[in-house]
């Protein structure tokens, strides 16, 4: 099967998980980049937890000024500068955070919306917003992967912004990361059905 029709599938294929579709803005741009199939299908699995997130945000925590479409946006196009660097798609490498900030700004992306393929990664940041935090956290809940540190600094923000203790904030926190963390093997499947290099 060719790499285009491939990219389609991982862009539209809900498969087993009925992964949502990415943003029509986020899925042209991995088009028109012709971006690998397997990278599509990891935008698909780590915006579709995202989604869980700010779900979660609206229900738990309305009085949290969040902007949802960038969080949406962010995590679908986290690491579009794979594009660029094709060996972090299979292998380690950050590279592809400021080539994928940069690749945004060049395609008219505005420089909020951008910004996130550099901040994914670096949730240590002390200028960083909540949205930010939650494109990080959806960047590891994805596959199962519990990071303590940026976890904590989601827990604060919605302890100060509730007034709750943060052990309070911490449990509801923890339940709804294990319950997305119980789906991981099957978004990884997901993921692994589509080949990491473009095909002729």
């Amino acid at each position: 099967m060719a790499t285009t029709d491939l990219l389609q599938r991982a862009l539209h294929d809900p498969g087993e998980l009925s992964l949502r579709p990415l943003p029509d803005d986020a899925a042209r741009l991995l088009r028109d980049l012709d971006a690998s199939p397997r990278l599509a299908a990891h935008l698909r699995a780590v915006h579709d937890v995202a989604h869980q997130l700010v779900d979660w945000m609206a229900r738990e925590h309305p009085a949290v000024r969040l902007d949802r479409d960038a969080v949406l946006f962010g995590a679908a196009t986290h690491d579009i500068g794979k594009t660029a660097h094709p060996t972090e798609l299979s292998g380690p490498g950050s590279a592809h955070e400021a080539a994928g900030r940069a690749l945004l700004l060049a395609r008219g992306v505005d420089p909020e919306s951008a910004r996130f393929a550099e901040t994914h990664a670096a949730w240590t940041r002390p200028d960083l917003g909540v949205e930010d935090l939650l494109v990080s956290v959806a960047d590891k809940i994805w596959k199962g992967k519990r990071v303590q540190e940026l976890e904590d600094l989601v827990v604060a923000r919605l302890a100060a912004a509730s007034g709750r203790p943060a052990w309070e904030e911490f449990l509801a926190f923890d339940d709804l990361l294990t319950a997305i963390g119980l789906d991981a093997d099957r978004r990884l499947a997901f993921q692994s059905a589509y080949p990491v290099h473009r095909m002729p």
